[in-house]
């Protein structure tokens, strides 16, 4: 579980990123999240971006992928979700305590 101070940094971070996925009108499937999985463990912090014709809401979104991936939701704002999972191989981001 993040702390607000990580998060606060963890947003930070993520300001200058682009997102990488998009959330589309099929929602979060295996595939999708099988993929992010991937990414997250390469880069650790990540932005989805959920497209308007999404059907489902984007708190829901957000749980689906966090619970599939693992990852902790940093934050969700607007139409964008960032996303944080340590890496266990490619350590980048040090939080603060």
């Amino acid at each position: 579980m993040l702390t607000g101070k990580q998060k606060r940094y963890l947003r930070s971070m993520a300001h200058e990123l682009n997102p990488i996925f998009q959330v589309g009108k099929g929602g979060v499937n295996d595939n999708m999240t099988g993929q992010i999985k991937e990414a997250l463990e390469v880069r650790e912090l990540i932005k989805v971006s959920i497209l308007q014709n999404c059907d489902d809401d984007r708190n829901t979104v957000a749980q689906q992928l966090s619970k599939g991936t693992g990852a902790e939701v940093a934050q969700v704002i607007g139409h964008t979700i960032v996303l944080y999972k340590e890496s266990r191989e490619n350590k980048k981001i040090e939080l603060p305590r």
